[in-house]
């Protein structure tokens, strides 16, 4: 009987001491700054700095953010030297980056669903001199756009798809001319002005359909993909030991709508205005996230 008893208090002493372990774990993971990683794209920027606003002012959560290009995220949260990153496009565009690294990073949830890729031409380019991909190959097309697609970073999954659709619709004599989203936008602002024909990769959220009347060109071929989800992955482990946030990445989620006016904004002002704006007009939304509902 005094064995059991033994045995019991010794049981009972073992979880306590579990416990405090645990909860020593735990109140030295809030004191530990989230490390966000984000890659320089105007939809990621603003969803990454929302995010971070509200993890700090509603959480109590100090985050330090990290810019850096697409594959180096992937590598950092599969690595565990990034908490987590909220632009995984999935299924098709980041395939390549994901499938390297399925096995050691979680997900926590879908930021967007209804992404898209794609080609787009100005509106006053008439459909019925381009109305899709394979229209590109009419001489007098080429002539005007000079043989030439505006792209965006190297490193993109846009850009890897880009060019394999100039392969699928035998466009081997354009080029793609390969950037950043930022000299992609400089060369379209500056032709959109001046009213030349382009053509250029892009994707929806982006703000530049609130600033430039723009028409995606069809894909009969679907090279380019269909619709997709933008995805929050996190490494290994970061679900357990941070739970609030965890928690409230899993019910982050905007209309694509929402994104597109938040961003457009975020040009017109800033990322912080715009972000700050966002959360006064959309108190019930953030209280749902964070989970005060």
């Amino acid at each position: 009987m005094f064995k059991s008893i033994a045995s019991l208090g010794a049981t009972i002493g073992l979880a306590a001491l579990l416990a405090s372990g645990t909860a020593t774990l735990a109140n030295a993971q809030d004191k530990q700054p989230v490390k966000i990683g984000w890659a320089a794209w105007s939809d990621a920027e603003f969803v990454t700095k929302l995010a971070a606003k509200i993890i700090e002012d509603d959480l109590g959560r100090k985050v330090d953010l990290v810019q850096t290009d697409v594959a180096p995220l992937y590598q950092g949260v599969s690595r565990g030297d990034l908490d987590f990153m909220m632009m995984a496009w999935l299924p098709q565009t980041h395939a390549d980056y994901y499938k390297r690294v399925e096995d050691k990073v979680e997900t926590l949830g879908t930021v967007y669903d209804g992404a898209k890729l794609g080609w787009v031409v100005p509106t006053y380019i008439p459909e019925s001199e381009i109305s899709s991909i394979a229209d590109l190959s009419k001489p007098e097309v080429k002539e005007k756009l000079k043989n030439t697609v505006q792209g965006i970073d190297p490193g993109a999954g846009l850009t890897r798809l880009s060019q394999e659709a100039l392969k699928t619709y035998e466009l081997s004599d354009y080029k793609l001319q390969i950037s950043s989203e930022a000299g992609m936008l400089t060369t379209v602002d500056r032709a959109y002005r001046s009213e030349d024909w382009f053509v250029a990769t892009s994707w929806s959220p982006h703000w530049m359909f609130g600033k430039y009347k723009l028409r995606y060109i069809d894909d009969p071929k679907k090279a380019l993909g269909d619709a997709e989800h933008v995805d929050i992955l996190a490494r290994k482990g970061f679900k357990d030991e941070n739970p609030k946030v965890a928690g409230f990445l899993s019910r982050m989620k905007l209309p694509i709508s929402d994104l597109e006016q938040a961003m457009f904004n975020a040009q017109e002002t800033s990322y912080d205005e715009a972000v700050a704006k966002y959360i006064k007009d959309h108190p019930d939304q953030i209280k749902t996230w964070v989970g005060e509902d």
